[in-house]
């Protein structure tokens, strides 16, 4: 898939509700205020960066992919204060607690040791940090594990995602999920407004805390 393949599918009908309703969830755990630093780790194309940096963050996205940062700094043009940078997420290129809110949605499941890529986003948020990862006890792991997009990423459970954050600085650890059925039609948009999101069947599970001092 390209970048712009993968930008264009947030501008169609289920795109855009699935990537609105997973943004609601994240902006709403990383309870975060204008003004405040956000790091994107993994943020490809940006569209979520976009999305912080409109509601007044001062956003900054990292993406090991140098062709999607390309695409991401070609598409941010009206936000020229949105920073980005080729890096690791297992290696953060930050000092300890950098930023007020670190956000990460689906991108760890991706790389080889997703342990210590939590542990360094743990490190450089200074206040609050949201981590999304691909539920493996969602539908949407059902219909589309081992497949397009998702061929390559790892998928858990909230038992699996807590066990990640063992030794780590963190208070007030929990889960919540979005995105129940991933079809995104009526049923499923009247569904989600429904069902709390404290339920761990979502197809995105979020771990969100507060960095422990």
């Amino acid at each position: 898939m390209t970048p712009n393949e993968y930008d264009a599918w947030y501008n169609t009908p289920r795109g855009h509700w699935i990537g609105t309703t997973e943004y609601a969830l994240a902006q709403r755990e990383l309870a975060a205020t204008p003004g405040e630093t956000l790091l994107d780790v993994g943020c490809g194309t940006g569209w979520f960066t976009r999305r912080f940096a409109a509601d007044g963050l001062l956003a900054t996205g990292l993406d090991p992919n140098p062709e999607w940062l390309a695409y991401a700094r070609a598409h941010s043009k009206s936000k020229p204060d949105i920073h980005w940078i080729d890096g690791d997420a297992q290696h953060l290129p930050f000092a300890d607690e950098q930023f007020d809110r670190v956000v990460s949605i689906a991108a760890l499941c991706f790389i080889p040791d997703e342990r210590r890529a939590a542990a360094e986003i743990v490190r450089v948020a200074k206040r609050r940090f949201a981590i999304g990862w691909l539920n493996s006890t969602s539908l949407l792991y059902r219909q589309k594990r081992g497949s397009g997009a998702y061929r390559r990423a790892r998928w858990h459970t909230a038992e699996e995602i807590r066990e990640f954050f063992a030794g780590l600085p963190v208070a007030n650890l929990h889960l919540s999920s979005a995105v129940f059925l991933p079809g995104g039609g009526p049923f499923a948009r009247t569904l989600e407004g429904i069902l709390p999101n404290r339920l761990p069947w979502g197809a995105l599970l979020i771990a969100a805390g507060d960095k422990a001092q």
